[in-house]
């Protein structure tokens, strides 16, 4: 194969639950301590209305935690809920060993940008992780005020990247990130494990499809 017959010539890349993932078993253990159902703060946490003002950047992870704890009064005392609040903001998380295998692989042969709806503090965490230099760019929604699905982080990422949308490959854990992409002539990778980001790039990765 060569560039011509490739279906893309760059990989935009999601972090959360692509390369990123969380340690919440401490949160759990909390939570049921709290006679509280498992993953309810994180739905909490989660609701539109707190999390998206967090990842365009409108205000901090500080701000966010506060107002998770003010939500999570309404089922535990302030004190717990601010425990729990901590619990879920200050969560380990590692990178995915195998899929920053690939990637580093990848960008090798072609541009690689992380596309990610993530807090302000997201240079830290790839530093945390090990991954600072994993990606040719990195693309934030806190940084840029915008946020997946919206169509403009991806022409952003694609314009980076220095290819039109239809030559990158998309690869993301949320249908509606992926559905997104797609309508922009993307290729897509719904992300369920590594198998599903390997068996795309795998060509070219072992240098079958370099020019």
């Amino acid at each position: 194969m060569t560039p011509a017959t490739r279906a893309f010539d760059a990989v935009l890349c999601d972090l959360d639950n692509v390369v990123r993932f969380y340690d919440f078993s401490a949160l759990a253990a909390l939570e049921r301590a709290s006679g509280l159902a498992e993953g309810l703060t994180a739905s909490v946490a989660y609701a539109p209305e707190l999390d998206l003002p967090l990842l365009l950047g409108h205000i901090g992870v500080d701000e966010w935690r506060e107002a998770v704890a003010g939500r999570m009064s309404a089922y535990v005392p302030p004190a717990r809920a601010g425990e729990l609040a901590r619990a879920m903001a200050d969560a380990p998380f590692r990178a995915d060993p195998e899929v920053v295998g690939t990637l580093r692989r990848i960008r090798e042969v072609m541009p690689l940008v992380l596309v990610t709806n993530a807090t302000a503090e997201l240079d830290r965490d790839l530093r945390t992780m090990g991954i600072a230099d994993l990606a040719h760019h990195v693309v934030g929604s806190a940084w840029l005020g915008v946020a997946k699905p919206a169509r403009e982080i991806y022409e952003i990422a694609a314009g980076l990247a220095g290819v039109s949308c239809d030559r990158c490959l998309f690869v993301d854990d949320r249908d509606e990130n992926v559905e997104a992409a797609a309508a922009l002539g993307m290729s897509t990778v719904r992300y369920r494990s590594p198998r599903d980001l390997r068996s795309v790039v795998e060509p070219w990765c072992s240098g079958a499809g370099r020019p």
